[in-house]
């Protein structure tokens, strides 16, 4: 059992809101952290994917009735987006009776900002939270074990892929991952799209990974539409399997490059959908690069402070910054990040120039191993671990 970071989290927000969004996508633990979170409290759990737990949240109210000193947690609320509104109400009732927090826990499959437009009826009345797959952090203990850091990279952060006995079961069960999703989960959603033009797309975007994409081309291999697309890249989004990583565009004039980079999140599923089993595979396929890249990419948004965003930058000349952070804080303050596998190896003129152009508070260099140096030009080189680390004393 690995311990998730945010279970304190989630606890210290039942204390302080009426009701807490967990969302994630299926399979990364979102269900297991209610039931220990639900241990310790009086609380009762429908899963709106049975038919029966479904049935009893018809009338929300009458069900709120009869457990209404218990925290109710509904895991797969995506299902039933219609049930928010009369939440509202029964948060409103309990507090004027002084019962103002720790009311339900929302479990679901979908985006926050998918979930939110359906909640909004709950402005004010429910915090979000969400989950990623297991991250550098919470498997590692120490920033020298690098056989585990390797396996997190290869297999991924979903549990069960990571803790499978061995490469071969774990694949398997990301490969039955992607065909549950295709067949199953997305048709629920409502989205009528064929499964195997999706596995196409799904693939193509892993052999694409981390580039910014080219969805003319992407629509002629796929025979469909550009807007077909959009909208199909848009649902992968939702799901939380896509990541669409922003450019940074401000108050900077030069000529950008302003479409999105797309990511498959999990390094894992990206490795399932390219078939590619092991370590040693890994290393000697041309997404090796690429793949650690949104491995590491995924980790830090992981660990973002509260109000921090991530961008890329990239010029039309070649000035580049694989991922840049800009924190809330006021002033500003600005981390560029060059993100490679070797701690040896060369950085190229175009990200001293992005920085240069961006004029960032620190530089980094991230790489696979445990050590950390200062580099010429006020850059310094560090692994994940310890950068992970130090973000999360900013929390």
């Amino acid at each position: 059992m690995i311990k998730r970071r945010l279970e304190d989290q989630i606890r210290d927000r039942l204390q302080n809101s009426p009701s807490v969004a967990l969302m994630g996508p299926r399979q990364v633990g979102k269900t297991t952290l209610a039931f220990n979170i639900s241990e310790g409290v009086p609380s009762v759990y429908l899963d709106l994917e049975n038919r029966t737990d479904l049935q009893k949240v018809q009338d929300i109210e009458a069900f709120h009735r009869e457990n209404s000193d218990k925290l109710i947690i509904l895991d797969e609320v995506q299902r039933l987006p219609e049930v928010f509104a009369p939440i509202r109400g029964l948060i409103d009732a309990e507090r004027r009776k002084g019962n103002k927090t720790g009311h339900f826990l929302f479990l679901g499959s979908a985006s926050i900002e998918l979930l939110q437009q359906s909640s909004e009826s709950l402005a004010g009345r429910i915090s979000y939270i969400e989950l990623f797959p297991v991250d550098a952090l919470e498997y590692l203990e120490k920033p020298d074990e690098l056989d585990k850091l390797n396996r997190l990279w290869v297999r991924g952060g979903f549990p069960e892929s990571l803790l499978a006995k061995d490469d071969e079961n774990s694949l398997r069960w990301r490969r039955d991952f992607i065909k549950t999703y295709l067949e199953r989960d997305i048709p629920q959603l409502g989205p009528r799209v064929p499964a195997e033009t999706l596995e196409r797309l799904w693939i193509m975007l892993a052999h694409a990974q981390g580039t910014n994409i080219n969805a003319s081309k992407l629509a002629t291999s796929l025979e469909v539409s550009n807007v077909s697309v959009g909208r199909y890249i848009d649902l992968l989004v939702d799901l939380l399997l896509v990541r669409k990583l922003q450019p940074y565009t401000a108050n900077i004039k030069k000529r950008l490059v302003k479409s999105p980079r797309v990511y498959v999140r999990d390094s894992g599923i990206t490795h399932a959908l390219l078939n590619i089993g092991g370590y040693n595979d890994l290393l000697g396929h041309p997404v090796v690069g690429k793949s650690w890249e949104g491995f590491v990419i995924e980790n830090i948004m992981s660990v973002l402070p509260q109000g921090a965003q991530a961008f890329y930058y990239r010029t039309t000349g070649g000035a580049e910054i694989d991922l840049l952070i800009e924190f809330s804080n006021s002033p500003r303050e600005f981390w560029a990040i060059e993100i490679k596998r070797s701690a040896s190896a060369s950085l190229k003129r175009g990200f001293h120039e992005a920085c240069e152009d961006i004029n960032p508070t620190r530089k980094f260099v991230i790489h696979a191993e445990e050590d950390s140096f200062p580099m010429k030009d006020d850059i310094q080189a560090i692994g994940l671990f310890e950068f992970m680390r130090q973000l999360v004393k900013l929390q």
